[in-house]
């Protein structure tokens, strides 16, 4: 819940804007205002405060606890000029709603946090429990000095800059280049999967996924099986020593960024992210308490070595679903229950199967079966709680999932800027690797984080960019492939999914497309039915295309062409056009659209017998009109067909 407190008539009035524009999510707080904010302190998660910065930090300042407890705050002025994020920025999640008031109120957002500022994504705000010296890591980061990966594995993490590397990288303090594997990004490297035309652009380094790829320490094998933690415990205590104990002394060698699963001891400036790569399968008797079932898996993580923080579900047998001891322990570890029908789990292959539970729900393993549901490698063998004095009523296993790489398929829209959505703004700037065509990738470069490691290429390099940003993605990073328009229009969408399997997640991201880019600036040519057609057959056979524009001109349809005319392709759009002219009339207006919504675009309304081909060419798109399409003051409409209108006329 956000919090609203005003002292002015001017506050009111946004403060209700915000409460109108948020139901649900706000609640005001009347009455003199130190109590307002002393309630809404204790009861809501964030607050905005339409009021002057130092009274709000007078106000708030004896209620501080701490930034794990403390709402995030953000005041508003009286002229509704600023959106500042005065508290909890990342952990109260201030910064993102001073963007949020910002959009609502038309304000400018102030927002002071170090890695906000500099463009680094915080180690606190990655969705992940972070444990240990969190405000010196990240010190580091930004200060430009030398910090240690040390990861179990390659996750779909946001880039960090060239000085964020693994131990057995040379990254130079101060520059945006690293070299990878004792070599330079720039130079031949048998991994890039792009081919000779693929080239390694904006900031080198590879972010933090690249790094934990190389970083990789083998992990594995059943609970004892802790040798492959050594060489990270040696890194965490030489970091320790390294450190000194001289109170008010900047410690000595690199910070440490470890992100592992595993309980290891943690330096002085050392921080661990855990990663949600353990599902633990639990079965339970009927009755069973949530105090049995969270101790048995707490004991169990325990024993073998692995952080509970890195529980990212719990497993069992959908009769047992509604089993009150399984839901609560779930909830107390704040995490989904994931259920599987006995059918499911009988058909997986376990250690240690049991005539009990296959007499009771119909499988011969719950714990293990649903443990191992979703694939991964099994840790903890079937383990049963031992409550002392009667039966156990609890089991469970433990098992590691492999991490899933991320390919966000994305729209950059038209061209201009304005026009690229918020969505495809996040995604690209969440991405460790960017994947596109080079003039594509020149329109983004601006808001690439620093350690993106871009993959670029030319024109007619389609399926091999698909081939690349697929492959990027099962190898664990977080991957955008972006498109002009929409990238399942016309784009790259449709390549890379034919590609992609379900080992990885696809995220789509919609872009406005070339057609609706157009058809907003001639007027209202697709207020009907309407279909688009590319003319190119560099991939479709003339005799497809050909049979899809008799289909449209027979059904009176709006046609939108794209690729209508390269100078290797200079006779479709006139035979298109010919074909169409058998169905409209010579007047049907058709609009010409070049490089729509770009500064250097055109446009223009002709006929269907008074358009030249020779004007157009691949930056262009032509809308052609069905009979009912009209030229009204200038703009080309297609009416909607609404009988008010035909009556009227």
């Amino acid at each position: 819940m956000i919090g609203l407190i005003s002292a002015t008539a001017a506050g009111a009035v946004a403060r209700d804007r915000l409460a109108a524009a948020w139901p649900g999510r706000t609640r005001v707080y009347d009455g003199p205002v130190r109590e307002a904010v002393g309630r809404a302190f204790a009861e809501c998660e964030q607050l905005v405060c339409f009021l002057a910065t130092g009274a709000v930090v007078r106000l708030v300042a004896p209620l501080l606890a701490g930034k794990a407890s403390d709402p995030g705050v953000v005041c508003v002025d009286e002229a509704q000029r600023h959106a500042v994020s005065l508290l909890g920025g990342h952990g109260g999640g201030a910064n993102e709603l001073a963007l949020a008031v910002s959009g609502v109120l038309g304000c400018a957002p102030v927002i002071t946090t170090a890695t906000d500022a500099t463009d680094v994504p915080g180690l606190d705000t990655l969705g992940w429990p972070v444990e240990g010296a969190t405000a010196a890591v990240t010190r580091a980061v930004l200060d430009g000095d030398p910090v240690t990966l040390v990861a179990d594995a390659v996750w779909p993490l946001p880039p960090l800059p060239a000085n964020v590397a693994p131990a057995d990288t040379a990254a130079v303090p101060g520059t945006d280049a690293a070299v990878e594997g004792g070599r330079a990004p720039g130079a031949d490297d048998a991994r890039r999967t792009a081919g000779d035309t693929e080239r390694a652009g904006a900031g080198a380094g590879g972010g933090l996924a690249e790094a934990a790829a190389a970083a990789a320490v083998p992990v594995g094998g059943l609970p004892g099986a802790m040798a492959a933690t050594v060489a990270a415990g040696v890194l965490a205590e030489a970091a320790s020593a390294a450190a000194g104990s001289g109170e008010g002394r900047v410690p000595a060698g690199p910070a440490v960024l470890r992100v592992t699963d595993r309980l290891v001891g943690i330096g002085d400036r050392e921080v661990v992210l855990r990663p949600p790569s353990l599902v633990v399968g639990v079965g339970a008797s009927r009755g069973a308490r949530a105090d049995e079932v969270s101790g048995l898996i707490e004991e169990a993580l325990a024993d073998a070595g692995l952080s509970v923080r890195s529980v990212a579900a719990l497993a069992t047998v959908d009769a047992k679903a509604d089993e009150a001891g399984i839901v609560e322990a779930a909830a107390r570890l704040g995490v989904p229950l994931e259920t599987y029908t006995a059918g499911e789990l009988a058909r997986i292959d376990v250690p240690n199967p049991s005539g009990a539970p296959l007499a009771a729900v119909g499988t011969p393993s719950v714990a293990e079966a649903a443990a191992l549901a979703g694939g991964g490698e099994l840790l903890v063998p079937k383990r049963k709680s031992a409550p002392g004095g009667r039966a156990a009523m609890a089991t469970c296993a433990v098992v590691r999932r492999r991490p899933r790489g991320r390919l966000a398929v994305v729209g950059l829209g038209p061209g201009a800027r304005d026009l690229l959505t918020p969505r495809a703004r996040e995604e690209i700037r969440r991405a460790s690797v960017l994947v596109g065509l080079d003039q594509y990738v020149d329109q983004i470069r601006d808001l690439l984080r620093p350690g993106t490691r871009v993959l670029e290429s030319g024109l007619g390099a389609e399926e091999e960019r698909a081939r690349t940003a697929v492959a990027e993605a099962r190898a664990g990073h977080a991957v955008a492939l972006i498109g002009s328009g929409d990238a399942g229009v016309y784009a790259m969408a449709s390549p890379a999914l034919a590609e992609a399997s379900d080992d990885i997640d696809v995220v789509g991201v919609p872009g406005v497309t070339a057609a609706l880019a157009a058809a907003a600036i001639l007027g209202a040519p697709l207020g009907h039915d309407h279909v688009s057609i590319s003319l190119s057959d560099l991939h479709t056979p003339w005799e497809v295309i050909e049979r899809r524009v008799r289909a449209a001109a027979e059904a009176d349809i709006v046609v939108t062409f794209y690729n209508p005319r390269s100078r290797g392709r200079d006779w479709q759009l006139p035979k298109a056009l010919s074909i169409l002219a058998e169905h409209r009339e010579p007047t049907t207006p058709v609009g010409v659209v070049r490089n729509a919504s770009r500064p250097d675009g055109t446009s223009r309304l002709t006929t269907l017998a008074a358009l030249d081909p020779a004007t157009v060419d691949m930056m262009t798109v032509v809308v052609v009109g069905n009979t009912a399409a009209r030229e009204i003051a200038g703009r080309m409409v297609t009416p909607r067909g609404y009988r008010w209108q035909t009556e009227g006329s």
